[in-house]
C-alpha cells in the first residue's frame, strides 16, 4: 500500500518537471522571437543546452535552464546567441558581436524596370540617368 503510494507520487512529480520544462520551451520560443525582432534578425533554431532542478520560482521546485538561440542577419551568415531561465523567468541574455542586418540599409529602387528611376520619359537612352 505505501509502495503504491510513493511509486504514484514519484510519477506525478515527474510529469509536473517534465511539464515545466515544456512550458519554459515554449516561453522561450516567444522570448526568442520577440528578441530577433527587437534587433532586426532572423531566428534559425532554439534549442535547451542544459536544464538543472532548482528551488525558487513560483511553486518551490523548478528548473534552471540554459538555452541557445541561433540567428541570421543576412541569410548567409549564423550566429549563437545564449539566455537563462529561471522557472517560467528570462534572467538574462547573451548575445555575440555581430553586424547589423545588412537588407534593411539596401538600396531602393524607384521608377521604371532598369533602374532609371523614371528621371525622363525617355528612359536611359535619352540620357535621364547618367
Amino acid at each position: 500500500m505505501m509502495t503504491d503510494f510513493l511509486l504514484i507520487a514519484a510519477l506525478v512529480v515527474i510529469i509536473a518537471f517534465f511539464w515545466q520544462l515544456r512550458q519554459m520551451a515554449e516561453i522561450s520560443r516567444r522570448f526568442a522571437n520577440s528578441e530577433c525582432r527587437k534587433q532586426k534578425v532572423q531566428l534559425l533554431a532554439i534549442a535547451m543546452e542544459s536544464a538543472r532542478p532548482s528551488i525558487g520560482g513560483s511553486s518551490g521546485l523548478t528548473w534552471k535552464a540554459k538555452f541557445l538561440m541561433e540567428f541570421s542577419t543576412d541569410g548567409i551568415n549564423q550566429y549563437q546567441a545564449n539566455f537563462w531561465m529561471h522557472g517560467k523567468k528570462v534572467e538574462r541574455i547573451q548575445w555575440p558581436i555581430f553586424p547589423e542586418p545588412e537588407w534593411l540599409e539596401a538600396p531602393q529602387t524607384s521608377g521604371t524596370i532598369g533602374g532609371c528611376g523614371g528621371a525622363s520619359r525617355g528612359g536611359c537612352k535619352s540620357g535621364g540617368c547618367k
